[in-house]
């Protein structure tokens, strides 16, 4: 029998190799480990503020802030398997100045525009901030935005992040003290969860959404127009200069707004009246009862990256950045221009207080307030 000798220096070899080869093994589980890390990310106004990263089986990475409950990056291949963020957002919370438009934030107590600042609910009128023109937008001076949220019950292994805030009665000029409960959680098939829940315990109005922007290249550089959408809306609402609406229901056919087949965003966006130019405006989704339904779907044929909306909410605001001009500058020093990123907000209807034909917004206590939407991502290959 002929003996195999293994020489010191092929044993020594041998032993890096395996060394190697583990040492690369433990970083791939480490760099794809399911569930969700907090960090210590920055101080606003003296107060801690923490990041949570939420990371799923594919390695999909969402990175969501206590500080307004702000989704700061999405982190997602595109059809050649290279990653981008395909979201505006900082890597520091004090980069969240007043001058950044919500980019990724919860939005409360009242999502979108109330004319003049004004409603009645029963006998009572309230009065609130007037932040946008002559009327009130997104919560006024310190919406939802702007306030630290509180996390619950985090588990590593759960791909998941529940927030919570308590805006007490007055708040903002808002009755009642209204619980709200955020939950974000990112599935397995790429998809980002967030369901509200709300209670008051004295009738208010209500309107909860997520205002993040999306650029489905990867690339602010870019701008959104050559992105295609399509709308699963036969209606929206006309608005006048201070874009509340006039309380019109409006067919889309045979106007810029029709999306019920998918456009490229800038084929029409110049047949827009109002300055700047771009949409901002609410779509009627045709399904507009409780049960979670297709809103919406963005292509880019450029990544391959296809971002489906569903929601249990019965409307959607479609906005393309139009006040972006190039004054903030993101992470790399580069500016963010006008159009170079959309919203698709789920929601009720602007100024649905003041329009007792629109669905209501009203939230009485013993009611509890539930809504879902669903941001999915995927890619075409």
């Amino acid at each position: 029998m002929k003996k195999i000798i293994v020489l010191p220096h092929l044993l020594s070899i041998l032993l890096i190799s395996s060394i190697f080869t583990s040492c690369m093994q433990d970083k791939k589980e480490e760099t794809t480990k399911v569930g969700i890390v907090k960090t210590a990310w920055d101080k606003v106004d003296g107060h801690d503020i923490d990041l949570y990263t939420l990371t799923n089986k594919n390695g999909v990475e969402v990175k969501i802030s206590n500080y307004g409950g702000k989704v700061t990056s999405w982190i997602t291949p595109d059809k050649e398997g290279k990653k981008a963020n395909i979201v505006l957002g900082f890597d520091s919370a004090k980069k969240y100045t007043p001058a950044v438009p919500y980019f990724g934030a919860i939005i409360g107590r009242y999502g979108n525009r109330i004319g003049a600042g004004k409603f009645k609910l029963g006998d009572a009128a309230y009065t609130l901030a007037v932040n946008n023109g002559k009327n009130h937008l997104h919560g006024g001076n310190k919406g939802f935005d702007k306030v630290i949220w509180t996390a619950e019950n985090v588990v590593d292994s759960i791909s998941a992040l529940t927030l919570t805030y308590l805006s007490k009665d007055g708040e903002e000029g808002y009755p009642g003290n209204l619980k709200v409960t955020v939950k974000y959680t990112l599935t397995d098939a790429d998809e980002l969860k967030i369901d509200y829940t709300a209670t008051t315990d004295k009738a208010t109005v209500l309107n909860l959404t997520n205002h993040s922007y999306f650029n489905l290249t990867g690339d602010h550089a870019n701008t959104i127009l050559d992105e295609e959408l399509q709308i699963n809306a036969d209606r929206y609402t006309p608005v006048d200069d201070g874009l509340i609406p006039t309380g019109e229901l409006k067919a889309v056919k045979g106007t810029p707004f029709d999306f019920t087949k998918p456009e490229k965003i800038g084929s029409r966006i110049n047949q827009i009246p109002g300055k700047p130019v771009g949409y901002d405006h609410n779509f009627v989704l045709n399904n507009a009862d409780t049960t979670l339904h297709q809103a919406a779907i963005v292509y880019d044929a450029k990544s391959g990256r296809q971002l489906e909306v569903l929601t249990t909410q019965p409307a959607i605001q479609f906005y393309t950045g139009n006040f972006l001009d190039g004054t903030l500058k993101a992470d790399d020093g580069k500016p963010i221009n006008q159009h170079t990123a959309l919203c698709l907000e789920t929601q009720h209807y602007p100024d649905s207080p003041n329009k007792p034909e629109f669905p209501s917004t009203v939230l009485k206590p013993g009611e509890t307030f539930k809504s879902t939407t669903i941001y999915k991502v995927t890619v075409r290959k």
